[in-house]
């Protein structure tokens, strides 16, 4: 039996243990499909495309699917202001099929540059993102929830021509009431801006999406899967190309409507700090840098559900200086809007226990707005206050 020489066995052995590892890809190695891109480049005067392109220069950003539900939201908004903008009793089953995008629902707004026939052939609809990050039973029961209020809105309609009091739903003022002194569109607005914006944005696109495959393209687009979640994040807070661009702490300088608003208003210590944040998380995703991209996820996170909170309870210090009937039924409606909107604030670990039970000691009374009084505002406003360290 002639002799192994064991040199060249062992030779033998590590060329083929070599030839193995050669074939695998390191799971801890992410190819990079850009250039890296140097984050001191970004300011809070560029625009969100500027620096996000291709090697051929072609832009990777696609802002067409947050900014079409964006402006499904403005359309939805728009008609529910019909009833006192227009004295006009308002459709049911128009505003639901707005909400499901069903039946050609939406018409041309000019003056938010809305154009109907793009929103009814998107494909998109405001309630298949509502309350998207929870269980489907939960999902569902938020999407009734939204299906029945719009309901609600069109009874409250009919009244449109009567002096509100106690037990009798009209106008308080300018602002249209139901029979307890809530303003129905305005627990509508608050809810979406919660339900859909802060919750689909902060729990589900800057979350869970993170996650989302950042080595190739998706089929037929420019642009990752990853690289898209952060752009239609963007996209659905607001369709400016700089967010607050110009702003001060008292001046808004670009139109905002709903979440990107109140963020302004209501978190003055951080909204200039957004739209950067905004540009250095998808540079993190061109850099696969994932703590970087974290961090700047979290922070968007963490200061919109902070200016929710602070949003409800400076509602609730407004129904307290109302000098009249109708200031305080208007600001009580947008703080329980809000309330409403606590339960989608994951960072801070709301539920949906804690909104109800703020909701609950408000207003479920035989009267609701009729019976509220300085104790019961002041327990939800210092509930809240302690929640969010405000």
């Amino acid at each position: 039996m002639p002799k192994i020489n064991m040199k060249l066995h062992f030779a033998w052995l590590l060329a083929i243990l070599l030839g193995f590892s050669s074939c695998e890809k390191s799971p801890d190695v992410v190819p990079n499909l850009r250039s890296k891109l140097d984050y001191s480049l970004l300011t809070t005067a560029t625009p969100y495309k500027q620096y996000f392109i291709d090697a051929k220069g072609d832009t990777t950003v696609d802002l067409k699917s947050g900014n079409t539900h964006h402006k499904m939201f403005q359309a939805l908004n728009y008609y529910l202001g019909a009833a006192v903008r227009d004295n006009k009793a308002l459709d049911a089953n128009l505003m639901k099929a707005m909400y499901a995008n069903s039946a050609n629902s939406f018409t041309d707004i000019a003056n938010l540059k809305i154009v109907g026939t793009e929103l009814n052939t998107s494909g998109l609809a405001l309630r298949n993102i509502t309350a998207s990050s929870k269980s489907s039973t939960e999902a569902e029961s938020a999407r009734a929830r939204l299906d029945a209020l719009l309901g609600e809105m069109a009874t409250v309609s009919n009244s449109y021509a009567n002096t509100a009091s106690k037990g009798v739903a009209g106008k308080l003022g300018t602002y249209l009431v139901d029979a307890k002194g809530i303003e129905t569109a305005q627990i509508i607005q608050k809810s979406l801006i919660g339900a859909l914006q802060l919750d689909y944005i902060g729990n589900v696109l800057l979350n869970t999406g993170l996650t989302a495959n950042n080595y190739t393209l998706v089929s037929g687009k420019k642009y990752t899967a990853l690289e898209h979640h952060w752009d239609e994040a963007y996209a659905l807070l607001t369709l400016n190309p700089i967010y607050l661009a110009g702003s001060t702490n008292t001046v808004r300088g670009t139109s905002e409507s709903f979440l990107g608003s109140y963020i302004w208003e209501y978190n003055k210590a951080s909204y200039a700090n957004f739209h950067l944040a905004f540009l250095k998380g998808r540079a993190a995703i061109v850099n696969n840098d994932m703590t970087e991209l974290k961090k700047q996820a979290a922070y968007i996170r963490n200061e919109s559900e902070k200016a929710i909170a602070a949003a409800a309870v400076g509602y609730l210090a407004k129904w307290k200086s109302g000098t009249t009937d109708a200031a305080r039924a208007h600001a009580i409606g947008e703080g329980l809007g809000f309330i409403y909107s606590l339960r989608y604030c994951t960072s801070y670990n709301v539920d949906a226990k804690f909104s109800d039970d703020i909701l609950n000691a408000l207003i479920n009374s035989p009267n609701g707005f009729w019976d509220l009084t300085n104790d019961k505002i002041n327990a939800a406003s210092e509930a809240i206050s302690t929640k969010f360290k405000l």
